[in-house]
């Protein structure tokens, strides 16, 4: 599945990197993960799910229940690397949560049937 979105400059960009091991520049970085979020409530739309990128995003996604206050119940987290391998598929959902690189709460935190975008 192609998307436009990840094929956005930024996204190339942070990826390219990443790929040189460099770390990529805060507004390429913050742009690539937050464009990528995006498509990740577009294709999976609700607010059961919160998915948190920090330092640079969060979304609500996945039917569902609606979370209105305080902690959602179903949490997914990991940093902007992680995200951005998950969502162009470079990294596999199962992988990153038995490395320990993806942290999940709640009975609805798994991305996998949505991922890579």
């Amino acid at each position: 599945m192609s998307s436009p979105h990840i094929k956005s400059a930024a996204v190339v960009a942070a990826l390219t990197a990443l790929d040189e091991g460099r770390t990529p520049e805060r507004p390429v970085y913050r742009e690539a993960v937050r464009t990528l979020l995006a498509v990740l409530a577009e294709r999976a739309p609700g607010r059961s799910v919160e998915v948190r990128v920090p330092p640079y995003g969060a979304v609500q996604c996945v039917a569902g229940p609606r979370h209105t206050r305080g902690t959602p119940p179903n949490v997914v987290e990991m940093d902007p690397a992680t995200w951005l391998a998950l969502a162009t598929g470079r990294l596999g959902w199962s992988q990153a949560v038995t490395e320990g690189r993806v942290r999940t709460s709640g009975i609805r935190a798994d991305l996998s049937g949505h991922l890579p975008l």
